[in-house]
């Protein structure tokens, strides 16, 4: 190398054997140049940072029935596991849109989905929330689709990043927004809510039976950061299980992620358009995470079915394989339902 030839940027040093801070695990955000590290990473059942293991996709596929030449649309795009999968199946002629509502996610992910293949013609990302499914479709001029796919939640990167603040395990902002361009921060609203609103988030979003006493001592409070909440609900809880305690940690955060992207109105919606959006015969499957999810999914499915308006449904909630629940722990509380169109 010349002297007038500029050094190539040093990577940023970490202390110990390997690197512990998401922004530091370079190799894992790089899993196509790393790939024996990431099969490292999968192999001990953790998630590489920056990724997603994408969840059920057998059942999934299974449960969309995909021929080639089909077009449909992943509802919520998040790293694309799903998407990938689905593209192999419909292809050759199909054509699939990818919605994700996430300005930082999304992007990334369309542009791995170009560098593999994916061009214009058989995939589209589109920046949206699946509650906006009829926009999207009447934007395009598409009447119906074959099928329509919806992983529900957080995704894996979204998690893992402590600058998103959805984990309590990491320090970081208390945010949680999924994008955080848009309404109030995680923190924002904790200090506007009532206590009487915070207690009906966390019984409805989480079925926190301590509901009442930690919107007692919530509501109305500035939490600088993610630690801070923590420090606080420890200090609310002092005296029960450990384990206990980081379980009711898991349900506040829960909740109030809920509350603050209004996931529960956006699935509602979502679910109300979902006929419309489907051709005669065209299959809907959806995975959800929590109670919450799950039972608005189970009501308006079976409400449809009843109605007339699906024809068939799944006879039993499906769940993760007992090998994928030790590969993928992230796996153990997801649920998938189906739904059939009727002709």
């Amino acid at each position: 190398m010349s002297e007038s030839e500029p050094r190539p940027k040093r990577r940023k040093r970490y202390s110990g054997k390997n690197p512990r801070r998401f922004e530091d695990k370079y190799k894992e955000h790089d899993p196509l140049r790393y790939q024996e590290t990431v099969a490292k990473v999968l192999a001990s059942g953790k998630t590489p940072a920056g990724s997603h293991v994408p969840i059920m996709v057998a059942e999934c596929l299974e449960a969309l029935r995909l021929q080639p030449g089909m077009i449909g649309m992943d509802a919520t795009l998040g790293n694309g596991g799903h998407a990938r999968e689905i593209l192999q199946k419909i292809a050759p002629g199909g054509m699939l849109l990818g919605l994700d509502v996430d300005p930082i996610e999304q992007p990334k992910t369309e542009s791995r989905m170009r560098d593999e293949g994916f061009t214009a013609e058989v995939f589209e990302a589109v920046r949206s929330n699946y509650a906006g499914i009829g926009k999207v479709l009447g934007a395009r001029q598409i009447s119906g689709v074959d099928f329509i796919f919806a992983d529900l939640g957080c995704s894996s990167m979204q998690y893992d990043d402590p600058s998103r603040g959805f984990s309590f395990k990491l320090p970081g902002p208390l945010d949680m927004r999924m994008n955080p361009g848009r309404g109030l921060s995680a923190g924002e609203w904790l200090q506007r809510v009532s206590a009487e609103k915070l207690a009906t988030a966390l019984a409805e979003n989480s079925d926190e039976p301590r509901a009442d006493l930690i919107a007692q001592n919530l509501a109305g409070i500035h939490f600088a950061d993610s630690p801070a909440l923590v420090a606080k609900l420890r200090e609310i809880l002092a005296g029960l299980d450990e384990e206990l305690v980081d379980l009711t940690i898991r349900r506040v955060f829960q909740a109030i992620r809920i509350e603050v992207n209004d996931e529960f109105a956006a699935l509602d919606r979502f679910l109300q358009l979902l006929p419309s959006c489907l051709k005669p015969g065209g299959r809907v499957a959806i995975l959800t995470f929590h109670s919450g999810e799950d039972r608005r999914v189970k009501k308006a499915f079976q409400a449809l079915f009843r109605a007339g308006v699906f024809s068939e449904l799944s006879d039993q909630v499906g769940v993760a394989s007992a090998d994928e629940r030790r590969a993928n722990p992230r796996s153990k509380p997801a649920k998938l339902r189906w739904a059939v169109l009727a002709d």
